[in-house]
């Protein structure tokens, strides 16, 4: 009886190994919002997907000061007019 423990076949030559600790997408759907900055800041999660883990940050950090800049553009637009406030009782 042979105790030798038989060597795992060669991987073929061409065809990529499974790294476990390489890069891979999540595949988290991105819903579109409608505003255009959002969607584009939403769309930037994607690079992260092909970085390694320490790349992620710069993403990231693009992604919030995207996102950042979007909600303190809603502060500088105008609202709507204020209506006129009717007259009260005269004393």
């Amino acid at each position: 009886m042979d105790d030798a423990v038989p060597e795992p076949p060669p991987a073929a030559e061409g065809v990529p190994v499974h790294d476990p600790a390489a890069p891979a997408p999540l595949n988290v759907p991105r819903t579109p919002t409608g505003d255009a900055g959002v969607d584009a800041a939403l769309d930037r999660l994607g690079d992260a997907d092909h970085l390694a883990t320490d790349g992620h940050v710069e993403v990231y950090e693009d992604v919030h000061r995207g996102l950042r800049d979007a909600l303190t553009a809603l502060d500088a637009r105008p609202g709507p007019p204020v209506p006129p406030t009717p007259p009260g009782p005269r004393s």
